[in-house]
């Protein structure tokens, strides 16, 4: 395979490759330097001898997303207040070239990253991209019974950590509205937005009046949005966008991007308020 035709192949796995290390790192930066890494290696294989380049690409990236989950979650040690994933632009391509979109919504990301490496790429492989356990077993250099160990472990972590959310068009009627209480700053109009176990999560890494731990409860989380309302909203302009399967909105003051906010929900209503405050993250969602 010369590297013309190289190129042409890897082009087309691109999509899934960046799907794999996303769901894997929750950073759009880590994971297009990620996938660069793939191609380089890619370009410098003798590819003659490879049988299958799809299932050689995934191999690659997976591997790679397994060493490199393990050195961030060194340097998140550092991190100042509560850690988000960084949000995607699926607007464009809402399942990142996946079949399906699973292990992709905040909340989703979050549970997974209790999981250890190879259950969070076990479950990614699984969920997301629908491989056989064979397969995944090749991948991981494990068993077959092992990585449907490493499969069910993950799946009762994370779908038995969380009940099962709303639809999209749920889920956007909800951040509409709450985003009219929370500028309102009515605390009874919050409250009924919100299931009984609602946190309010910030992550700024230290930037100046965001919050550095967790509100949580339906009167605290209601009371925190009703004494910032008075400040926060003052100027601001939102626009309505998609990061990773769900709506949320940008937030702009001065013609300047300030941050992200999204929901998620339950039958109940409102059970994640997630506000992206650090400008080092939003860089990849569409500001148009």
């Amino acid at each position: 395979m010369d590297l013309e035709t190289a190129a042409e192949v890897f082009t087309a796995l691109r999509p899934r490759l960046f799907g794999i290390a996303y769901r894997m790192l929750s950073s759009v930066s880590e994971a297009e330097d990620l996938v660069q890494d793939v191609w380089l290696r890619w370009q410098t294989t003798d590819r003659s001898a490879v049988l299958n380049p799809a299932a050689f690409l995934a191999t690659a990236t997976t591997r790679l997303a397994i060493n490199a989950l393990q050195s961030a979650r060194v340097r998140r040690e550092t991190y100042i207040g509560p850690w988000l994933p960084e949000p995607v632009d699926t607007s464009a391509d809402p399942y990142l070239g996946a079949e399906r979109g699973e292990a992709l919504e905040f909340a989703a990301l979050m549970l997974m990253e209790k999981l250890t490496p190879n259950e969070r790429a076990a479950y990614v492989l699984r969920e997301a991209f629908d491989y056989g356990y064979a397969q995944i077993a090749d991948i991981l250099q494990s068993t077959e019974p092992a990585v449907r160990q490493l499969v069910s472990r993950a799946r009762k972590h994370v779908t038995g950590q969380r009940r099962a959310a709303v639809s999209p068009d749920a889920q956007k009627e909800l951040l509409v509205t709450f985003i009219a209480a929370a500028r309102s700053g009515e605390m009874d109009a919050l409250e009924k937005l919100f299931a009984g176990s609602v946190a309010s999560v910030s992550d700024g890494n230290g930037a100046y009046q965001v919050s550095r731990h967790p509100v949580v409860g339906v009167t605290k989380v209601a009371r925190f949005l009703a004494t910032v309302s008075d400040w926060f909203w003052n100027g601001a302009e939102t626009a309505f966008v998609q990061v990773n399967g769900q709506s949320a909105v940008v937030i702009r003051r001065g013609g300047e991007t300030y941050g992200i906010l999204t929901v998620s929900a339950v039958d109940d209503g409102i059970d994640q308020v997630l506000w992206l405050l650090n400008p080092e993250k939003n860089g990849a969602v569409s500001q148009n």
